[in-house]
């Protein structure tokens, strides 16, 4: 019998209108296998998980027909107490976010040895015991002082073992993964990705595991789920929808994701010099008499030089500096020491008067574009603010932004609408749309597709490269995705610790890496052995 069995079910608003957001889906998970749940933002992945969990957020979604089988049992027949007995012991969830799952006045430590004095009747010296084992069984190191911390007080990567731990503390039947790697860098995420999988052998776990990166999906699924827009379009062992997908949808979804194989390089149009970085500093902490404070050299003598029309792309890990020299250039913070050069002119030691004349010449597009662009604002204020600060006559910079609206594939008629009243990708490309009015010379990209599903990341992508051939700017694009990188940038330089490792041109640093980092971070990648858009393993 399977672990789980989800039959037909139907998830609506819970409205007089009884919107439908799942029709109809069937899923089975048998003991020790993986399943892979796919497809994109809207796709109903993440609300089909939520309803097995009976999570669904009560007065917004409703499960309106259908069965959801654990060992047989139909959850949705259970009560409220039933359920939540059932979530602890034979079911549990790892969410994608830790931090917002954790409770931060809380040491993890307790938080786990509260599922076991809720669900057992074990003695705080065997809670204590059970605790220690299952923080050594996912890999922490240090268990003891791990367990005495606070949330905030550990990594990303910590953090999200410490999910694993207390969603798999009581041995559940099944345990359900909701795009739990997509925040963390390749060596993080492949370290958990090895650690569910060596648990689950340990455990007999069936894992139902919901993502968008069919790198992962590659690296870890038994079975595939393909699901668009409510809908469950294609399913099968993952070798036959990697290899032969029968739907357009899905091969549209691997065709979209990009080759850890460099493009060809671009011959260099402009020999100008956009953006030169000479042994930059940036240290933060210490610097008074007698501190106690611990220093922390977040970037260390960074050189490189990035030229008209070029995308210059900075690799590597969380606390690798990448975005500290992304905020050092943009002057949003200032530098320790070293130059920074735009345009053949020094800004490193520029006052914020001194600045203003150079802001023109620098714009930024962030990861997240909700949190960028002000809610209250419509589009058109949005893009327009910055160049009528700078002296533009308003009803020239209305014109601009029209323009600039459809140059990003967006109608003139969206300036009059709101940021939530757009997709993650729209909105992605609304916020380029007002960096680019200010006309200026380099552009930096902090993570600027991280969040994004792979068809809408391949157009944020395609985009860029359009704008870029048609403006010369030139691009600082900071990614931990080798496979952007190696799709989007002419030059690529690693970093980790603060350090440049290794810079050079795409297709030799990530085609034939020198630095043992670099060949750590590509032997990471999920995914790494299959060419998706062509459907077929590398090796072939």
């Amino acid at each position: 019998m399977p672990v789980l069995q989800i039959e037909d079910l139907h998830v609506s608003v819970d409205s007089k209108a009884g919107l439908e957001v799942v029709h109809g889906i069937s899923i089975e998970i048998n003991e020790g296998e993986t399943v892979c749940l796919v497809g994109e933002s809207g796709s109903g992945k993440s609300v089909s998980s939520l309803a097995t969990m009976g999570l669904l957020p009560k007065g917004s979604l409703k499960v309106t027909s259908g069965r959801i089988l654990l060992d047989g049992e139909n959850l949705l027949d259970l009560s409220p107490a039933q359920l939540r007995d059932a979530r602890a012991t034979r079911m549990s969830m790892i969410f994608q976010e830790p931090m917002t799952a954790l409770n931060p006045v809380i040491k993890v430590g307790e938080q786990i040895t509260e599922v076991l004095q809720a669900h057992t009747k074990l003695s705080n010296a065997d809670c204590h015991a059970r605790v220690m084992d299952i923080l050594d069984q996912v890999g922490l190191p240090d268990i003891e002082r791990i367990a005495r911390s606070y949330p905030h007080q550990l990594s990303g990567g910590q953090r999200q073992r410490i999910m694993i731990a207390m969603a798999l503390v009581l041995e559940p039947r099944l345990l359900i993964a909701d795009e739990p790697t997509t925040a963390l860098d390749v060596t993080t995420q492949l370290q958990i990705l090895k650690l569910i999988k060596d648990l689950q052998v340990k455990h007999g776990t069936a894992v139902l595991f919901i993502t968008h990166d069919m790198g992962v999906v590659a690296e870890i699924a038994d079975r595939v789920y393909v699901m668009n827009r409510g809908d469950l379009v294609e399913d099968g062992p993952v070798s036959q929808i990697l290899s032969a997908p029968q739907k357009d949808y899905t091969r549209q979804l691997l065709s979209s994701v990009p080759s850890l194989v460099p493009r060809p390089a671009r011959p260099v149009t402009d020999p100008k010099p956009a953006l030169q970085v000479s042994e930059l500093n940036k240290i933060y902490g210490g610097g008074k008499f007698l501190s106690k404070t611990k220093t922390t050299h977040a970037a260390r003598d960074v050189t490189f030089e990035l030229k008209a029309g070029r995308t210059l792309g900075i690799v590597g890990e969380s606390g690798s500096g990448k975005s500290t020299v992304a905020r050092c250039v943009m002057r949003m913070i200032d530098p320790s020491s070293g130059g920074i050069r735009v345009g053949g002119q020094e800004i490193a030691g520029l006052t914020r008067g001194g600045l203003h004349p150079f802001r023109k010449k620098l714009q930024m597009v962030f990861q997240d574009p909700y949190r960028s662009l002000n809610p209250r604002l419509t589009i058109e204020e949005s893009i327009i603010e910055g160049p009528v600060n700078y002296g533009m006559p308003k009803d020239q910079a209305r014109a601009r932004a029209a323009e600039l609206l459809e140059l990003v594939g967006l109608p003139a008629s969206a300036a009059q609408r709101y940021p939530h009243m757009f997709s993650g990708g729209q909105r992605q490309r609304i916020a380029i749309a007002r960096a680019l009015a200010m006309e200026p010379e380099l552009l930096v990209a902090d993570e600027a597709v991280s969040a994004l599903d792979v068809s809408v990341q391949a157009q944020v992508l395609e985009l860029l490269a359009e704008i870029q051939q048609r403006t010369g700017i030139a691009i600082l694009f900071i990614t931990h995705d080798l496979r952007v990188a190696a799709q989007i940038c002419d030059e690529v330089c690693v970093m980790r610790r603060g350090e440049v490792v290794e810079i050079g041109a795409t297709g030799d640093v990530l085609g034939n890496p020198q630095h043992e980092y670099t060949q750590a971070l590509l032997s990471a990648a999920p995914g790494r052995d299959w060419d998706f858009a062509n459907f077929r393993p590398v090796a072939a």
